[in-house]
């Protein structure tokens, strides 16, 4: 019953995508906050049962001081973290960034698969790709903003124009 109800719910959203367009103001790669801009931002796919999932996108700053992103907060994950993961030795690791990711002046960060990404922890649903979620950013700077997500399979590759 659950699963048919799903499928509906993602026919509906797919006609609507249709007759309105991909390109609606809720649903861009780019998005303008403050000193900030915020591209290509996704969320990996998640197999049924999976408690995790990552998070990924560009931020820019295009301001003349530093923000950090402080905080992420998403309704469909009991916690939400931003996380580092970086070599030390021979092995990889993953941790969370308690103080946050630093935004440097006129300069960028990449949040991407095996570096800096947003982790959902303890997710409420499974992650399916082309369903979109909203997820809130807090930065030190700049204050909150609301950005939509969409879920893509892993293998997803964005351009970028570095």
């Amino acid at each position: 019953m659950i699963y048919l109800r799903e499928t509906i719910l993602r026919h509906i959203s797919l006609i609507f995508l249709i007759l309105f367009g991909f390109s609606s103001k809720g649903y861009t790669d780019i998005i303008k906050f403050n000193q900030l801009v915020i591209e290509d931002p996704w969320i990996k796919e998640s197999p049924s049962n999976h408690p995790v999932t990552g998070g990924y996108l560009t931020i820019r700053n295009l301001g003349k001081t530093e923000d950090i992103l402080i905080n992420v907060s998403a309704d469909f994950a009991m916690k939400s973290e931003i996380h580092e993961m970086k070599m030390e030795g021979d092995v990889m690791k993953m941790r969370s960034l308690e103080n946050g990711l630093i935004i440097p002046a006129g300069g960028e960060i990449h949040l991407k698969p095996g570096g800096y990404h947003l982790m959902f922890i303890r997710l409420k649903q499974k992650m399916t790709a082309m369903d979109v979620h909203k997820i809130t950013l807090t930065f030190k700077n700049s204050g909150s903003v609301i950005i939509p997500m969409p879920v893509y399979k892993m293998k997803h590759k964005k351009k970028h124009n570095h």
